[in-house]
């Protein structure tokens, strides 16, 4: 799997895009097309009044995805259908107007790159001796509101880097770049990998090869801490969107407390298979263990016939850092995969509705000079239920009348 990954990062450079800039002068006068919400072309439309954003396509400007330097390297949505297709990713339209937030600026977007750890002793997220409470919570600036720098483009795929200085709980600066290349798939390229040769499905896929280097002066070990890059895929629920993450057969494969436990009603394991409703109505996150994670996971929206699919490296023998805000907890006791659905704080305010696939990498120890590399691919159909259904049984171990019927 990693393998394939990587040739089709190599031959990001190798296909072309059908692009016609061209139009009549008729049409240049004419006023521009109005999307509803919910559609790509309402969401590009909307991310232009604030960033000149980088679009890549492929089939012809069927698919497409909106990538953002900007708005920290984002990829804020996708589509499978073009300007009139449903649009996949979620975007916090408030979020762009308001106030700068003290703690955290979500703008959305079905993937984004933070490093972690955000809670733990080498927590990124909270200074040094501070309580682990959501007063002293806060995302760091390189990968919550700067820019980014552009580095490489063109049609198919963009790298951006972001030079950064940090401070971790234990007190330790840590010099780093993370350099993020993010290419958008043929159908052709989707087909061979995925094996979806079924001309009844829309689709749109892309890879991201996100890379961290250590560019200070010393070594990063147990003593001082260390980062991991961290993937979160922010998607719309619909009521009947249900989350999807295959694993390895064992006792305890599944964090799923971290916000409180998640009610039984919510949450299933069958079979080797996790199944979490995401209708964004309930927040609750839970994680695989590294030992029991493999290198995939998805998700179905039967409202509106979307298979999600993400794909993405898992080190089974790697240390994973804990992320949850205790100092308690063995700090390598982190999990590989993550799944969050959103919903009401206490107070009834949400952020959402949204629901997240995550990816997370092994820590990064590294000298000077040493990287470390995470892969994280995302992948959308829509179409023929029964065609959508033997993607999902290849790629996921389960058919999709299981996932309509376990909730």
């Amino acid at each position: 799997m990693k393998k394939r990954f990587l040739q089709l990062m190599l031959m990001s450079t190798m296909f072309t895009v059908a692009c016609n800039n061209s139009q009549p002068a008729q049409q240049q006068e004419q006023a521009p097309e109005k999307y509803p919400q919910g559609t790509f072309g309402y969401d590009l439309d909307f991310l232009r009044g604030h960033d000149s954003v980088i679009v890549l396509q492929s089939d012809g400007g069927m698919a497409q995805v909106i990538v953002s330097a900007k708005y920290q390297a984002k990829v804020f949505t996708s589509t499978a259908d073009g300007l009139k297709g449903q649009s996949f990713g979620w975007i916090h339209y408030k979020a762009f107007t308001g106030p700068v937030d003290a703690h955290m600026n979500a703008y959305g977007g079905e993937n984004r790159i933070w490093l972690g750890p955000e809670g733990g002793k080498y927590s990124l997220f909270f200074p040094r001796g501070a309580a682990m409470e959501f007063a002293n919570w806060k995302t760091p600036a390189v990968f919550d509101t700067e820019a980014w720098k552009v580095t490489k483009q063109n049609t198919a795929s963009v790298s951006m880097r972001k030079d950064m200085q940090l401070v971790n709980y234990a007190g330790t600066p840590l010099s780093l770049s993370v350099v993020r290349e993010i290419t958008i798939l043929g159908r052709s390229e989707i087909d061979d990998m995925l094996q979806s040769r079924d001309t009844t499905l829309r689709a749109v896929g892309y890879g991201t090869a996100n890379t961290i280097t250590n560019t200070g002066k010393e070594t990063w070990t147990e003593k001082t801490g260390m980062p991991c890059m961290w993937m979160l895929d922010m998607f719309n629920p619909s009521p009947s969107t249900v989350i999807v993450i295959p694993h390895k057969a064992g006792d305890k494969v599944a964090t799923t407390d971290y916000f409180g436990e998640i009610p039984s009603s919510r949450i299933r394991i069958d079979s080797g298979t996790l199944f979490f409703k995401a209708d964004g109505k309930s927040r609750g996150k839970l994680g695989i263990h590294p030992q029991f994670a493999i290198p995939r996971a998805g998700s179905y929206d039967a409202q509106n016939k979307v298979l999600t699919l993400t794909i993405f490296d898992v080190d089974s023998s790697g240390k994973y850092l804990n992320q949850e805000w205790k100092t308690t907890k063995p700090p390598f006791s982190g999990d590989a995969v993550n799944a969050y659905n959103d919903g009401p704080l206490a107070d009834g305010s949400q952020m959402g509705p949204f629901y997240e696939l995550e990816s997370v990498s092994p820590a990064a120890f590294l000298k000077p000079g040493q990287s470390l590399s995470h892969q994280h691919m995302v992948f959308h159909f829509t179409g023929d239920e029964g065609a959508l259904d033997k993607v999902a049984r290849q790629w996921l171990g389960v058919g999709l009348d299981k996932v309509k019927s376990v909730f």
